[in-house]
């Protein structure tokens, strides 16, 4: 076993209102500069809907993260962009990037027209120009465009999930009284098998050994823009003004002085937990590799018990300090991934091992409609997975490489918990069918509390358990380059510093 750590997120849909503090939080802090203006590094989306940037789900569009290839009886993995020869051909021409009109074209107002303009009967407006020459503008786009909106059938009827479903499903979920949305937001996920950093030609990406963080390097990025194609999330950008690639840093100066990332710390609903996960990584290529039907399964089987003895010995054989060990071990990222299993990867076919978890939404699979269109709870609960107002395919098509079996055993989990609160709440539930439902989804009483408590009742400390960041183990990889050089290369031997 090749344990390493791995600081890991969960992000509960149900309780995502919309709000898009996250994402102005982040705004803020990082991207409120030069170049770097149609930048979101924290962005929510309505699904079902187009995304930012466009489609940026269409791997036919943009080629991002990694595909199978048969080889006689052998299956190899490689990048779905290019090759080594073909990315030598297409190094200064890269036609699967998206443009600037896939993003948006960022704007502001010029507000001193409200002070200079002519007296004169009419209020003076401040008009709209562009963040990029400065010239005036109509606004055709944004970052959260179709806000709202990703139900209706502008948005929801281009979205490449719905346009997967059956002729049946696309009119179940896009008939007007039926229309539905939820919120969806996105970060660098951190993957264990990045595609934006194998698609690097200049190596200017890497990711932090103690605690799997994905950054780029601003010293070596030449601005071949190859990690933004290749990242099938499109959560690496190009600045315009530094000629640099940037991307989310999971706030880590915030971490490495104990407190969580911006957008965590501000979110309204409380919808993010933050924690470590011990993973395996000599199962890296393995998972990547599985066939869709299992390639769920696999990736959680990389995810490893921190109470296992063993594993803590072999954890400690690699490095891995006690203090993140013992943190490891409060995660409610584990809990939730793996002890509950009620969380799971976006778009796992894309072969990256993205390390953000979703708890898919619970509220739009069991509304129902009633006669004169408006909406109620169902009550026949696992009854309503078949006949969900939200196609059980869709939701598959999201979070478990289009496999219907795995999202459903996360609803009947979510159901279950849902059943025995309401039963113990209202009262209005049968004893005997609550049993029946907790044994179809396996969970126990005990276990059904504690999710209960860590989805409504948690604390700040228990949402994000950070660990400690060991930064003593990153300069050690630069500068004792004759000990390390077995995983950093040679190197340069300057010690880190930050600022100037």
């Amino acid at each position: 076993m090749d344990i390493r750590s791995q600081i890991s997120m969960v992000f509960h849909l149900d309780k995502c209102i919309g709000c898009h503090t996250c994402s102005v939080a982040c705004k803020n802090i990082w991207t409120d500069r030069r170049g770097v203006e149609y930048m979101w590094w924290n962005n929510v989306e309505t699904k079902p809907g187009t995304g930012y940037p466009t489609l940026w789900e269409d791997q036919g569009k943009y080629h991002g993260g990694w595909e199978v290839k048969a080889k006689g009886k052998s299956r190899r993995l490689g990048l779905r962009l290019q090759n080594r020869l073909r990315e030598l051909g297409e190094i200064f021409y890269n036609p699967s990037m998206p443009q600037l009109d896939d993003y948006y074209e960022p704007w502001t107002y010029r507000y001193n027209d409200l002070f200079t303009a002519p007296q004169g009967d009419d209020q003076p407006v401040a008009r709209v120009i562009s963040q990029i020459d400065g010239r005036p503008m109509e606004i055709e786009s944004g970052p959260n465009w179709d806000d709202d909106y990703g139900g209706s059938q502008v948005y929801a009827a281009n979205d490449p999930q719905v346009t997967r479903l059956s002729e049946v499903e696309q009119q179940q979920l896009l008939t007007i009284e039926k229309q539905v949305y939820f919120y969806i937001p996105r970060i660098c996920n951190h993957c264990l098998n990045p595609g934006c950093l194998a698609a690097c030609p200049a190596g200017a990406i890497y990711k932090r050994g103690e605690d799997g963080i994905v950054l780029v390097s601003q010293e070596k990025c030449r601005a071949w823009r190859m990690c933004i194609s290749g990242c099938p999330y499109k959560k690496v950008y190009y600045n315009w003004s530094t000629g640099k690639s940037e991307k989310c840093i999971l706030c880590y100066p915030r971490q490495e002085t104990g407190q969580a990332p911006a957008c965590f710390h501000v979110c309204v609903g409380r919808i993010r937990y933050l924690g470590v996960l011990l993973y395996d990584a000599d199962r890296i290529e393995e998972a990547a590799k599985a066939e869709d039907v299992v390639l769920v399964e696999r990736q959680l089987e990389m995810i490893l018990n921190p109470a296992d003895p063993q594993v803590i010995e072999a954890a400690r054989k690699n490095g891995i300090p006690d203090g993140v060990l013992a943190i490891a071990q409060k995660s409610p990222v584990y809990k939730y991934v793996k002890e509950w299993r009620l969380a799971l990867p976006l778009h796992p076919e894309f072969r990256t091992l993205p390390m953000l978890f979703y708890v898919p939404p619970l509220l739009p699979v069991v509304s129902a409609t009633q006669p004169g269109g408006t909406q109620r709870l169902a009550d026949d609960f696992f009854g309503t997975l078949e006949h969900a107002r939200l196609p059980m395919q869709y939701m598959a098509g999201l979070f478990s490489a289009g496999q219907v079996e795995p999202v459903e055993a996360v609803y009947r989990r979510l159901l279950a918990v849902r059943l025995v609160k309401r039963l113990q709440a209202v009262g209005d539930a049968d004893p005997t069918q609550v049993s029946a439902v907790m044994a179809e989804a396996q969970l126990s009483e005990g276990q059904v509390e504690e999710i209960y408590h860590l989805t409504t009742q948690s604390t700040y400390y228990d949402h994000f358990v950070i660990p400690p960041m060991a930064r003593e183990m990153a300069d050690e990889s630069i500068t004792s380059t004759d000990i390390k050089k077995k995983e950093t290369g040679f190197g340069f031997k300057r010690h880190p510093h930050r600022g100037p």
